[in-house]
C-alpha cells in the first residue's frame, strides 16, 4: 500500500516534468541525481545534513559534470566526499589530510 502523500508528491514532480522542453531528458537528469544522492549518504552513513554515529566521512561541496547519454547532454551536480586520513607523526602528535572522492560512477 502506497502513502498518497508520496504518491501526490510524485505526480506533482512528474507534472512538473511536462513543462520542460524535454521531459525525458529532465526525469532522466533528475533520477540520476537521486541515485547520487542515495550512493553518497550510503558513503557517507548519514543523510546530508544530519547527524549520526555512523558517519565515516563528510561531504566538501560539489562539482558540475556533463554526461553525455543517447537522449541528450545533462549537467550533472556531483558532490565530493572529505576523506579524512589520521596518523602519527614522529613527533607523537596526531595529525591528518584528506583527500576528495567523486560520488562514484554512474552508468546508464
Amino acid at each position: 500500500m502506497t502513502d498518497s502523500n508520496s504518491t501526490k508528491e510524485l505526480e506533482k514532480k512528474l507534472l512538473s516534468f511536462i513543462t520542460e522542453e524535454d521531459p525525458m531528458l529532465c526525469m532522466l537528469q533528475w533520477i540520476t541525481e537521486k541515485f547520487m544522492e542515495i550512493e553518497v549518504a550510503n558513503k557517507v552513513g548519514a543523510q546530508k545534513g544530519k547527524h549520526s554515529a555512523e558517519r565515516t566521512t563528510h561531504l566538501s561541496g560539489s562539482r558540475v559534470r556533463r554526461f553525455d547519454t543517447r537522449m541528450g547532454t545533462m549537467y550533472l551536480t556531483i558532490p565530493k566526499l572529505l576523506l579524512l586520513i589520521f596518523y602519527n607523526s614522529p613527533m607523537g602528535v596526531k595529525t591528518f589530510s584528506w583527500t576528495f572522492e567523486g560520488a562514484g560512477n554512474v552508468f546508464i
